[in-house]
């Protein structure tokens, strides 16, 4: 997936998001906005719009001078997910099918993100959850269960932070000693890091690692030789996000993409409507 035009207000967004959560100072916002806006100006644009986005936060987090300026909206997601976690743990008991539900409940995450225009806030995420059980679901739910019992290595790419909190419901209904999973190896807009797995209580069930990578999805050739080899033996990736289905889609690799369509370009290359919970195989999109 190619960056468009219309991708760019979205990084001009994410630019004065990241400039207000380090400094209140008007005159210091401005300053740092015209100096991102320039950089912006002359930056490449090739490539999906997880590869712009991560040349564009690379070069916000020398300019505003932090290591991670999304620290406290990551933090804040973090907990807000942790509060409803027993919540949505006793909800699963009540639905039909608990492992379908524990999927909506995994891909209803993905809307705490800080990059989307979609985004939820942290204080919105109970109403939220609350309503994914009504929401449209596309995608072979059973398919999915029935691939991860047939593979020996999965890998479990994460995405976001608050989000990776309920994606424990999911690795739960998996086969966990199966099941290794990734996250950020540097932080990038409120992409989960291995902090936030610890604050998860992920490696309590499964093996955790990352993926060597500072990109907000997983550009292979950006990644670790540590993750890749993984990456190779692995038989089957679950890969969370739209930001990860952005750039793994059409790589030869059995994988299944677990996301809620953010934006009109996704929602034609995965013929959803924005909004639509997905779950799809590779070969499907």
């Amino acid at each position: 997936m190619k960056t468009e035009l219309t991708c760019i207000p979205c990084f001009v967004r994410q630019s004065l998001e990241a400039i207000s959560l380090v400094t209140s100072d008007d005159a210091q916002r401005e300053s740092l906005m015209r100096r991102v806006l320039r950089d912006l100006s002359e930056m490449d644009w090739a490539g999906t719009p997880p590869a712009i986005a991560q040349r564009l936060h690379r070069m916000l987090r020398g300019v505003v001078g932090s290591r991670d300026p999304y620290f406290s909206v990551k933090d804040q997601m973090n907990r807000a997910a942790l509060d409803m976690l027993p919540v949505m743990r006793e909800a699963l008991k009540l639905q039909p099918d608990v492992r379908a539900a524990a999927v909506r409940v995994a891909i209803g995450g993905n809307l705490l993100d800080a990059g989307a225009k979609t985004q939820i806030a942290a204080e919105e995420l109970p109403e939220h959850l609350n309503s994914i059980w009504s929401q449209p679901l596309r995608g072979d739910v059973q398919g999915f269960f029935e691939a991860a019992s047939r593979a020996e290595r999965i890998l479990y790419l994460a995405d976001n932070a608050g989000e990776i909190v309920l994606d424990r419901l999911l690795i739960e209904a998996l086969p966990m000693e199966k099941i290794t999973l990734v996250v950020r190896g540097v932080p990038v807009i409120n992409d989960a890091t291995m902090e936030d797995a610890v604050l998860a209580g992920l490696p309590d069930l499964v093996r955790v690692t990352d993926n060597g990578s500072d990109a907000p999805g997983t550009v292979l050739e950006d990644c670790s030789d540590e993750f890749m080899q993984l990456w190779d033996q692995a038989d089957l990736v679950i890969s969370k996000g739209q930001g990860n289905f952005e750039t793994l889609s059409g790589v030869n690799k059995p994988i299944y993409f677990l996301f809620i369509v953010k934006c009109s370009l996704v929602a034609e290359m995965a013929k959803a409507p924005v909004g639509c919970l997905v779950i799809r195989r590779e070969e499907d999109v």
